[in-house]
């Protein structure tokens, strides 16, 4: 579980079973992080619902703050449990390219095989 993370509604009450469900997704992300960064990592979820035309639009926004990089990702559905779903999935796939390109071992491990051939 991420050390600092917090979930807002903006025009939406974000009731306890809402705020379960963002915070096994969301923050049961960190595993995709290194341990140093999990230390310092911040997330923002910000669950907005606007309506238009007989039409409600659900919309889930959330921020990471990481060391090197701040990472954001907004999803639109028709329903709060699939915004969060999506962002989940693209959050996932971002966060394994910033430690692909954020880990100090494997960055070691490469240069010391150049060095050894």
């Amino acid at each position: 579980m991420l050390q600092k993370f917090e979930i807002q509604g903006v025009h939406h009450v974000v009731d306890d079973n809402l705020r379960k469900y963002v915070t096994k997704k969301i923050g049961g992300l960190d595993k995709y992080i290194s341990k140093h960064t999990r230390l310092s990592a911040h997330g923002e979820v910000f669950l907005k619902e606007s309506k238009a035309k007989n039409k409600v639009n659900c919309s889930c926004e959330v921020t990471l703050f990481l060391p090197h990089q701040t990472i954001a990702v907004t999803e639109s559905a028709l329903n709060m449990y699939a915004a969060v779903d999506i962002a989940e999935a693209k959050l996932k796939l971002r966060l394994k390219k910033y430690k692909d390109l954020n880990d100090t071992s494997k960055i070691h491990q490469r240069l010391l095989a150049r060095l050894r051939r």
